[in-house]
């Protein structure tokens, strides 16, 4: 894949037929055009009112990180499965281990939580799945990185913001940029705030002058808090539950675009996973199948949502939220998700989406990204033919369609 560096200015638009545009990430370290993008930034800088100390001490000899480009190009070449996704970050240990540090930081946990309406349990679950509780919180330079991908044309203008951000936050005192360390995207600290969420929701909580998400535990979950009740997080509401199906349950009700009041799932029969009534709440839930008819059943509510403003992930959600509840108690799942079965790559999910579409069934652009529009038109598919219409996609519904489209002849392969 080509790393091409993208025009950051007006006055820079000239850029785009600059023979280094077209050359690998490695020739951009003594590029013409990275450098005339750093330019670009540090007038935009300026602009913004950083100050001359702080522009000079962080773009004035900086370099491009290489490896920052490649993991920004790099796709999976499989789909992810929740199984295996969810049996990674919801294990014994981790569960044990938050534990571990809700007893240990009660009494700071519990002021946030009077303050801001957010329960310890689930800003010890974002720290576990961020950072495994503070243990690694990635070590790249994060002005570097940023600037690096400001510097690029695949999604430029939104790290030359982060990157302004994260210059006001060294402007501000709160970390000196050596030590401004994280993920190669820029996220940051024990809870991996990007620079601008930090410049927004990050507090000084310890009152030592300066909002350290990197040193300062008190800082990082005061900050988290703070974050979610910004997001909208409703107090005293929990994220969902798992849930227990009938026999022969409408799958095709399943779907974060089918929320309903919760008394309505109550009369098609749902109950909690221990087989127990729910209580018919003035709230509206939806159903979420993430392994299909043979996994687990969740019912999402608002929180739920306020989850995926964070991070925007169906599968990081609920490991949250299942992880939330084990650290404060729970038992583990009582339908875990089936054994991780077998995974697809994206080009058989780009040939799925062309078949279904082929068939009648519109699974979008088939760009081998199984989202809601793919697993509707699945569903839709398989309450035709008789299967259970869950959308779920594993090898039996890759293979239906598959045989569908060969009999109808309109196969895409």
């Amino acid at each position: 894949m080509k790393a091409r560096l993208f025009p950051i200015l007006g006055c820079l638009a000239g850029l785009a037929a600059h023979p280094a545009l077209a050359e690998e990430a490695s020739s951009l370290v003594d590029g013409d055009a990275f450098r005339a993008c750093v330019v670009a930034l540090t007038e935009e800088a300026r602009a913004a009112g950083i100050s001359e100390s702080v522009i000079e001490e962080v773009l004035g000899d900086v370099e491009p990180v290489e490896r920052v480009i490649e993991l920004d190009r790099q796709q999976p070449e499989f789909t992810q499965t929740f199984a295996g996704y969810y049996n990674r970050r919801v294990t014994t240990e981790r569960v044990q281990r938050g534990r571990a540090m809700l007893a240990e930081h009660r009494d700071l946990l519990e002021d946030i939580q009077r303050r801001t309406g957010v329960p310890p349990h689930y800003l010890v679950a974002f720290w576990g799945l961020e950072t495994n509780f503070g243990s690694y919180f990635g070590n790249i330079p994060v002005p570097a990185s940023l600037t690096t991908l400001a510097c690029d044309e695949r999604r430029g203008r939104f790290f030359a913001s982060e990157l302004m951000a994260a210059l006001r936050i060294v402007d501000a005192g709160d970390i000196p940029p050596d030590d401004m360390v994280g993920s190669w995207a820029g996220a940051m600290g024990h809870v991996q705030f990007m620079p601008s969420v930090f410049l927004r929701y990050a507090v000084d909580a310890d009152g030592d002058g300066r909002r350290d998400l990197w040193g300062s535990v008190p800082d990082a979950m005061a900050s988290a808090a703070n974050f979610l009740r910004g997001i909208g997080w409703q107090p005293g509401l929990r994220w969902g539950r798992e849930v227990r199906l009938p026999d022969g349950f409408d799958y095709a009700l399943a779907g974060r675009d089918q929320r309903r009041p919760l008394s309505d799932w109550v009369d098609l029969g749902v109950t909690d996973a221990f087989g127990r009534a729910l209580p018919r709440l003035d709230l509206r839930a939806a159903l979420l199948v993430p392994s299909g008819h043979d996994g687990p059943a969740f019912l999402a509510y608002d929180n739920f949502d306020v989850i995926m403003r964070w991070n925007r992930s169906e599968f990081y959600a609920l490991s949250v939220g299942r992880l939330a509840d084990e650290i404060a108690g729970a038992s583990p799942l009582r339908q875990p998700p089936p054994a991780d079965s077998l995974r697809i790559a994206r080009e058989d999910v780009k040939r799925l989406q062309r078949d279904l579409a082929s068939l009648g069934f519109d699974a979008g652009e088939p760009d081998g990204i199984f989202g809601p529009a793919s697993r509707s038109a699945l569903s839709r598919f398989q309450r035709q033919h008789g299967m259970v219409a869950d959308g779920h996609l594993d090898g039996e519904a890759l293979e239906a369609v598959r045989s569908a489209a060969a009999a109808d002849g309109t196969d895409a392969s």
